[in-house]
């Protein structure tokens, strides 16, 4: 973490002479610990976070199109690497955040499994839908897919995949019980108490979950940095622990 930004956010923290807003656009998994941690952040400095949650993609390109927007937490690195191409990252802010697991999960309380090549998921959904995030756009939906057809199951399930324009989307169709089984991150299934977390699909079987967070080019607010800063604070990383987030490198 840069010395500078250390110390802006103690400068601020100590002299919160007048209230300041950040406006935040972040992946919708993050929206359980982001909330609480925005508002940890707003009673210990007067200042606030206006936060705005969705698919990563969706996020980005409404940055591109030039979206009022101070700081950008993507749930991939391609988006914010879109956004950066653009040069609309401010120099210097660009971090790896935080990791995640993807999982599988069910509606109500089911037993864990085994997940590998020799899963039957057809038989496990019982001629339901399969809730994903959009597989061809969305980090969650990407991974998934990916994992997926690592294991050799993709071919089996693809007709049955129910998209939606991002995770905590999917995590619904699943808790409403409107689809028996969701590819979500362990965070989603921490965070609703309407699923059951049933598998942790392998490691190797998709590319390493990493949430990039920058502060946008041309935000005009003064504590875009501070915010950023806040969230590798040591409270920030404890509620995100509690929520199911792993460190950027891992466990």
């Amino acid at each position: 973490m840069p010395v500078l930004r250390l110390a802006l956010l103690a400068l601020l923290v100590s002299f919160p002479a007048r209230a300041a807003e950040v406006t935040v656009f972040a992946a919708a998994s993050l929206k359980t610990a982001l909330d609480e941690i925005a508002a940890a952040w707003q009673a210990e400095t007067g200042h606030s976070a206006t936060l705005s949650y969705g698919g990563s993609p969706a996020l980005a390109k409404q940055i591109i199109a030039a979206a009022p927007v101070d700081v950008f937490l993507s749930a991939s690195p391609e988006w914010m690497d879109a956004v950066e191409q653009e040069g609309l990252i401010r120099d210097g802010t660009r971090e790896d955040l935080l990791g995640n697991r993807l999982v599988l999960v069910a509606h109500g309380d089911k037993a864990p499994l085994a997940l590998d090549g020799a899963t039957d998921l057809t038989v496990l959904l019982d001629g339901g839908k399969l809730s994903m995030a959009m597989v061809d756009s969305v980090p969650a939906g990407q991974y998934g897919r990916d994992a997926l057809t690592s294991l050799g199951l993709w071919d089996s399930v693809k007709g049955s995949v129910a998209q939606s324009e991002n995770v905590r989307a999917a995590l619904q169709l699943v808790a409403l019980g409107e689809a028996p089984l969701g590819i979500v991150y362990a965070s989603d299934a921490l965070a609703e108490p309407a699923v059951s977390l049933i598998a942790v699909f392998p490691e190797d079987s998709h590319r390493r979950i990493i949430y990039p967070a920058a502060v946008i080019a041309d935000s005009m607010s003064p504590v875009a940095e501070v915010f950023l800063t806040y969230l590798s604070s040591p409270e920030a990383r404890k509620v995100f622990k509690a929520q199911g987030f792993l460190p950027p490198g891992g466990p």
